[in-house]
């Protein structure tokens, strides 16, 4: 009897009241009551005396308690008063440069903390030591991008010089773009950062190694995008050879005869808002004489605006395009060239982006020197303010780009 309504009341009892129950029962059973109640539900006979105990007490335990004060094992940092003390001196901001910290070069996890914390005496598990390390208020933590170093001393009048450029050309209906080169992809089964929905249990298998893979079927691929910042549509051209400056000009001729042309049919000019280096670079030598060619195909006045070095992720297309093209082929292997053309020619957004993507066979030799003959013929008009920075580029001769071609 005593076994079935002990296994009936299990699920319900707390530690107390099963306490209390054991108890209650004991006494009702009257002198063996409890060696009975013992044998019958595995109930410890201290623990049954313990309850007895309690109904005779003349003050009862507060409903809210399950325990009398002071009961149940002492706290670690009670039994040793420099627990805390020795803890925090190991993750102590100033220990990672002391030549005298035992953990100067090593990660500080918690069971690395416990280990050290057993070389100097204390006992504990490295789940101890993690709440003893909320307890002193530490928390895990990445790193934040928050030092940009040196600064030039125009940067923000820089950034507010572009921004008054682009709202003018977006006045007058004439188009606005930012290009920039997204970091280079292997081709091939390689791992690729993110995770995707698929079957349980039942993931891409990759290379385990991510080497170069020679050939047709294998490569880097580099995509070249160009972003309007008015229509928020994109165009990447996805190359496979060099990233040079010839790459660069030639994607964003194809963007115009693609997509800017059709739309811009009055424009007369280009505004170009990029990074001050890389393919697109403010010395770049190849760069302005490319522009220059497509000003003259076009009949467009170029005007390219660079951000500052070092500011980069300022530019549009980083967090309007790129960003969105990396989460749609997140956790996909990138496998072959028409894989991630399809990918990022799918990629969209909420807030209504649109992107087109092409492949870009051409070869582009890196090494060009452009000499000066060449760059004397460029029609660089230089702006006031930073010159270096900003510049428009004029065509030299009525414009010749006047069919749309593949």
């Amino acid at each position: 009897m005593l076994r079935s309504k002990h296994a009936a009341l299990v699920p319900v009892f707390t530690e107390r009241s099963r306490r209390l129950w054991a108890a209650t029962e004991a006494r009702a059973l009257g002198r063996s009551g409890v060696a009975q109640v013992a044998r019958a539900t595995g109930i410890s006979a201290s623990t049954i005396r313990r309850g007895l105990r309690e109904l005779d007490a003349e003050t009862p335990l507060p409903p809210e308690r399950t325990r009398r004060a002071g009961g149940g094992r002492k706290r670690a940092t009670d039994q040793n008063p420099t627990l805390l003390r020795d803890l925090d001196a190991l993750v102590e901001p100033t220990a990672p440069g002391d030549p005298e910290s035992p953990l100067r070069w090593t990660c500080l996890s918690t069971r690395t903390l416990a280990v050290a914390l057993e070389g100097v005496g204390h006992h504990v598990s490295h789940t101890l030591v993690a709440q003893l390390l909320h307890g002193l208020g530490y928390s895990l933590q990445g790193n934040v991008k928050t030092r940009d170093g040196r600064q030039h001393p125009d940067r923000d009048a820089q950034f507010r010089y572009i921004a008054r450029q682009v709202r003018a050309a977006q006045r007058r209906q004439q188009p606005t773009i930012s290009v920039d080169t997204k970091k280079k992809e292997l081709v091939g089964p390689f791992k690729n950062g993110g995770r995707a929905w698929r079957p349980a249990k039942t993931p891409q298998r990759v290379r385990v190694h991510d080497f170069v893979i020679p050939g047709a079927t294998g490569g880097k691929a580099i995509p070249y995008g160009v972003y309007d910042l008015h229509r928020n549509e994109g165009w990447v051209s996805v190359g496979i050879d060099h990233d040079t400056a010839t790459f660069a000009v030639r994607s964003i001729r194809r963007w115009w005869q693609h997509m800017g042309r059709p739309v811009y049919r009055d424009a007369t000019s280009l505004i170009i808002t990029a990074d001050a280096g890389g393919s697109n670079g403010a010395r770049l030598r190849l760069w302005k004489w490319e522009l220059q060619q497509l000003a003259n195909r076009t009949g467009l006045a170029i005007t390219v605006c660079h951000f500052p070095p070092g500011t980069s992720k300022w530019n549009k297309i980083e967090h309007r395009l790129f960003s969105h093209i990396a989460m749609n082929w997140r956790g996909t292997p990138l496998v072959d060239l028409a894989t991630i053309v399809s990918l990022i020619g799918s990629t969209h957004s909420r807030a209504g982006l649109h992107v087109r993507a092409e492949l870009d066979r051409g070869p582009y030799p890196a090494g060009v020197t452009v000499t000066e003959a060449q760059l004397a013929t460029v029609r660089l008009e230089r702006h006031r303010f930073h010159g270096d920075w900003n510049y428009t580029i004029h065509p030299a001769a009525p414009p010749s780009d006047t069919t749309v071609t593949s």
